[in-house]
């Protein structure tokens, strides 16, 4: 089924949250071409389809996918591109092929972080060939979890972009009786607040991993939405002051913050829970085999912090830990005299 507005569908990555999207579309019956970095995964979901690695109990009707291994053909045959790789390697996908090629092209954000390489959010990468329409942009952000989607339990999706056709027409697309959405124009705000809330989360599982307790992660979460809705205050004032201010009061600022941080689901939990447990960032990274995207999101926010003039001291803190010689423990043992 093509979507009239979206026109032909395309989905580039096929990790657990490409995964989820994937299926959340084909679930109403669209067509959709999907980009697999793997050629063994390609074949695996053409033969049997499902998803070899990730979500591997989510099956796929074979008329709904048209999986390949060329990056080119997806950008070719689609009106509409969902980027949802990585962001550590989205930047280097994104120049394999022409980048000219996406002239024109919609596309949909599902990025969870900031591209490494330039330290911008996908839609301010783009923003540097003369071709790109910021109207043709909609970012998705949470509080979903892909192991949720995959088990069809309800989960909700924001979508923030600039023109309310193309973005409620996204928005419509993804709703089904057990994804409930809503829209916005809040694009910087929504997506820097799911890049901070990975590196926030990553604190969260340090600090069970160091066995601290529920009081003190309740307290630890709070402030991290005060820092949060500080760093987006000032980064409007200093960035976008002419923009509408987003409502921080949102599922998308909280919610989010809130799931990432407490659920057994988030990687960036798990992995700040291995190294408040004694594991190095490497070791940590080896044992997971996944990416944590609050990793790369803590230099590049610490960048961002440095540039703009804007104290984030938990985010610079945890920084630290990740990029540094601070050991979880005596980063901590500062902080539980910082927060209130």
């Amino acid at each position: 089924m093509r979507n009239q507005t979206l026109g032909n569908i395309g989905i580039v990555g096929n990790g657990s949250w490409g995964t989820a999207l994937a299926k959340i579309l084909t679930d109403k019956g669209t067509q959709i071409n999907w980009w697999v970095r793997n050629s063994n995964a390609m074949n695996h979901l053409k033969t049997r389809h499902h998803n070899p690695q990730y979500l591997t109990s989510v099956r796929f009707l074979p008329e709904t996918i048209i999986p390949t291994d060329n990056l080119l053909d997806v950008v070719t045959n689609c009106d509409t591109l969902i980027i949802a790789v990585p962001s550590a390697y989205a930047q280097s996908v994104l120049e394999s092929i022409d980048i000219n090629l996406l002239k024109g092209k919609k596309i949909v954000s599902a990025i969870k972080g900031i591209l490494p390489e330039s330290n911008l959010l996908l839609n301010d990468y783009l923003a540097k060939y003369e071709w790109f329409d910021l109207q043709n942009y909609v970012a998705i952000t949470g509080p979903c979890h892909a192991e949720e989607v995959a088990q069809e339990r309800l989960s909700y999706l924001t979508f923030s972009g600039l023109d309310d056709e193309l973005t409620s027409a996204v928005a419509e697309a993804f709703k089904s009786p057990y994804i409930f959405t809503t829209y916005n124009h809040d694009i910087w705000g929504a997506q820097f607040a799911a890049v901070l809330k990975n590196i926030y989360a990553i604190g969260a599982g340090m600090a069970h991993g160091l066995d601290y307790g529920d009081n003190f992660l309740s307290v630890y979460i709070t402030n991290c939405y005060r820092e949060m809705y500080r760093f987006l205050e000032a980064h409007f004032d200093k960035v976008h002051p002419s923009n509408e201010r987003p409502d921080f009061h949102t599922s998308a600022y909280l919610g989010d913050l809130l799931v990432t941080c407490y659920s057994l689901h988030s990687r960036n939990r798990m992995f700040g829970n291995m190294l408040g447990k004694g594991y190095s960032v490497k070791n940590a990274q080896l044992e997971m085999n996944m990416v944590a995207e609050g990793y790369f999101a803590a230099r590049g926010m610490n960048e961002i912090s440095k540039t703009l003039q804007i104290e984030h001291p938990i985010a610079s803190s945890i920084y630290n830990v990740l990029w540094g010689n601070t050991p979880p423990a005596d980063m901590f043992s500062k902080l539980e005299h910082m927060l209130s």
